[in-house]
């Protein structure tokens, strides 16, 4: 573990396993179901000083710190998470979860039924953003957690931020919502579709039951990422990181080899990805994404959110094609029309949607901002 100022340390992964049996959206009532998750910083007696931060599709519950001490990499949001950080450990008790269907330690399609002592593989029920919210909030009974002071995520996390503002509205303070939507575009439902047509197409997917077979359906996973990833990117990043430069040569080779540098990354991220991430699972997620539409469900935005009390902040990036602008100011417009509390910053980047990963520095600044100005709400009060 490498001398990282200001980190959270080493942490561990917890489990919890939810016994009865929760009715999905589908009508299905699926249990028991195991939950993994990470904490940070400590729970006051109070129990109000607690925030869920929510990965993004293919994220995990490893949100900050080191696993352990040779770990070279901490978590994916450790640069905002941590002692003084955007999310003070000092200040907050920060929880982050797998969520439903993941691979990550939370149940899903290739975990054990216990029922058959074989993997679900596609007999998991398909699920709703709605369900993983509704599996989050029973781990959050369990920690005895009655009252969020915020609920942030990026991208699909920022879904399940929205969801749980509407679901629980009593219970939400403050939600931070960053490079995200409240419904896909058919554009991105349509990149969806083709990643998981990738999949399936592969004959070693094999109806979902692979687990057991030497033969996994690789090659069509690596193709669903490379699918993914380009919509993660923009034109100006990809410009700037790859321009038309040659992979390792200075001249074409007029066959289908690697020839260009954008190639080779591409095919580097799906290689890297199978190593981490179950077929199955991405499967479920993007389609549990492609089914979030809070505003058919309720017949507009505004009447999603017209029972929060929560504070909003919402940022978007100017180079986000696949979650641009216009969906976050959307958002805005819904909580404005309900006089709801609400801020709004566009941050100029050039990384694309991946820029929620990647811009720390302004979005530390206000996120700090906005939940230092909630904690002196609430000593005013």
């Amino acid at each position: 573990m490498p001398e990282a100022e200001k980190s959270v340390g080493l942490v561990s992964l917890q489990y919890h396993t939810i016994e009865e049996k929760i009715k999905f959206e589908s009508g299905v009532e699926f249990g028991p179901i195991t939950v993994a998750y990470e904490t940070y910083g400590q729970l006051n007696e109070k129990k109000d000083n607690a925030i869920l931060v929510i990965h993004a599709l293919t994220g995990d519950a490893h949100a900050a710190g080191y696993r352990s001490e040779t770990d070279t990499k901490p978590g994916w949001w450790d640069k905002l998470i941590g002692p003084d950080k955007a999310f003070d450990t000092n200040k907050y008790y920060v929880i982050c979860t797998n969520i439903l269907g993941g691979c990550s330690g939370t149940t899903g399609p290739s975990s054990i039924n216990p029922e058959t002592n074989q993997p679900y593989g596609t007999t998991f029920p398909v699920f709703t953003i709605e369900d993983t919210v509704r599996v989050q909030k029973k781990l959050l009974d369990y920690l005895g957690i009655e009252s969020l002071y915020s609920v942030a995520g990026g991208s699909m996390g920022g879904m399940q931020a929205i969801q749980f503002v509407i679901s629980y509205p009593e219970m939400v303070k403050s939600a931070i919502l960053i490079a995200t939507t409240s419904r896909l575009s058919p554009q991105a439902i349509a990149f969806n579709a083709v990643g998981r047509n990738s999949i399936i197409s592969d004959p070693n997917w094999n109806g979902g039951n692979y687990y057991n077979s030497e033969n996994k359906p690789d090659r069509g996973l690596s193709n669903a990422r490379m699918i993914g990833h380009i919509t993660y990117l923009c034109e100006e990043a990809m410009y700037n990181k790859f321009g038309r430069k040659l992979q390792n040569k200075d001249h074409y080779d007029f066959n289908f080899d690697v020839d260009f540098q954008v190639e080779s990354y591409l095919q580097h991220q799906g290689q890297i990805f199978v190593d981490r991430f179950d077929a199955n699972s991405y499967l479920y997620i993007t389609k549990a994404v492609d089914y979030f539409d809070p505003e058919e469900k309720y017949g507009s935005l505004t009447n999603a959110f017209k029972n929060s009390s929560a504070k909003f902040l919402v940022i978007s990036f100017d180079s986000d094609w696949l979650f641009p602008s216009y969906q976050s100011k959307e958002i805005v417009s819904a909580l404005m029309n309900l006089s709801k509390d609400v801020s709004y910053c566009e941050i100029k980047s050039p990384c694309g949607h991946d820029a929620f990963l990647l811009e720390y520095d302004v979005q530390s600044k206000i996120i700090k901002s906005f939940l230092n100005d909630n904690i002196e709400e609430v000593k005013n009060e």
